[in-house]
């Protein structure tokens, strides 16, 4: 089958982002990646993800990954000729993207129904950490924060304690629900030729994500206990080592498969019927003498053969990379970026395009005279 792939098929499209950090940035680089003209408006000092870090050839890793396909324009939208210049740029623009302070624009005269006087298509998007009302809307929200707030740390880790997701999950999900509302919203357009104001809380998204731990704990009385690099209501499912001491993962989903795990690897059907394994639930709660006997037949095999005797078995099952395996792995799509002169290597984006993605990732202001020229009327 021949996969062609998207274009360019928000070309056209005139996005303004008042972004900084990880969420709003993500949905700004999903809608440049597919053919949106994103302007990035920054404060002087630069969006403060610029400083992250120096990790990708002096530069940001952050701003690199978030950045590529945008241009920068520095505003003090406190300053009146900065914020008549905005104001001209929304009485053009399709969408506006944003994730200041609640209320931050609303304040400066920058509110979406007021804007849309002028330009009945605009949508605007906020991005905030809890919502404009409730007893937290106030809260500052980082990544961290909310995968605590939400629950997930109390679900991550092992027996010993929580942990945080090892990258920027809250703001990752956000900035996609962000870029799948903008894209319904742009749909509604079509219909009805108006713009719509959109909010979207981290806080909201990651507690949607949380559904069936939250479902676990209401209604089944208990949460899913941190069982480190395994799966806390499926069994077996999680990390097992061979005989060389390497570490691999085995997913068993269906009882379908159990039997045939039982068949095909360990070479005990009777396994398949044993009232302690018989269904997902009982190789839950007894899943220390499941592992005990995954574990003394695994350790007869070197990782390779042990993972080529699971594929042929149709046992779902992977190596345990670390990201300097990733670095290297021969499903690992590339793409590169580039600033002030350098390339830099990052894997692509997940879903194909007929032709090449946008690399350019904007030094702070790059574009200032280029974009206030063009505005200036």
């Amino acid at each position: 089958m021949s996969v062609e792939g998207l274009g360019r098929e928000l070309e056209g499209l005139l996005v303004v982002s008042i972004e900084q950090a990880v969420a709003a940035p993500y949905c700004g680089l999903l809608l440049a990646d597919a053919g949106a003209r994103v302007i990035k408006v920054e404060r002087k000092e630069g969006d403060f993800a610029r400083a992250y870090d120096r990790a990708a050839k002096g530069h940001s890793a952050y701003f690199v990954w978030l950045n590529r396909g945008k241009e920068s324009l520095v505003l003090d939208i406190d300053d009146p000729a900065d914020q008549a210049l905005l104001s001209r740029l929304l009485a053009k623009a399709d969408v506006l993207i944003q994730n200041l302070a609640p209320g931050a624009l609303e304040k400066r005269g920058f509110a979406g129904d007021v804007l849309r006087k002028r330009n009945h298509g605009l949508i605007t998007c906020e991005i905030t950490g809890y919502g404009r009302a409730g007893p937290m809307a106030e809260m500052k929200a980082y990544d961290l924060l909310v995968q605590a707030e939400t629950g997930l740390c109390s679900i991550t880790g092992t027996p010993e304690g929580p942990a945080r997701v090892g990258v920027s999950v809250c703001d990752i999900a956000t900035g996609m629900t962000a870029f799948s509302a903008i894209l319904r919203a742009l749909l509604l357009r079509a219909k009805t030729g108006r713009g719509i104001d959109l909010s979207i809380a981290m806080f909201d998204v990651l507690a949607d994500w949380m559904n069936v731990p939250l479902l676990y704990q209401r209604y089944a009385g208990r949460a899913p206990q941190r069982i480190g690099v395994a799966h806390a209501t499926l069994a077996p499912y999680g990390l097992y080592k061979a005989g060389d001491g390497k570490a691999l993962l085995i997913a068993v989903q269906s009882n379908r498969e159990w039997v045939q795990l039982c068949e095909a690897v360990l070479r005990q059907p009777e396994l398949a019927t044993d009232p302690r394994f018989r269904d997902n639930e009982d190789r839950c709660a007894n899943r220390p003498a499941m592992d005990a006997i995954i574990d003394a037949v695994f350790a007869g095999y070197d990782r390779d053969a042990l993972i080529e005797t699971l594929i042929k078995a149709r046992i779902a099952c992977a190596r345990l990379s670390s990201v300097e395996d990733l670095e290297a792995h021969p499903h690992l799509a590339a793409q590169t970026a580039e600033i002030a002169g350098e390339t830099i290597a990052l894997a692509d984006l997940p879903v194909a395009r007929r032709a090449g993605r946008p690399v350019r990732v904007p030094t702070l202001g790059e574009d200032n005279a280029r974009l206030r020229s063009e505005f200036s009327v």
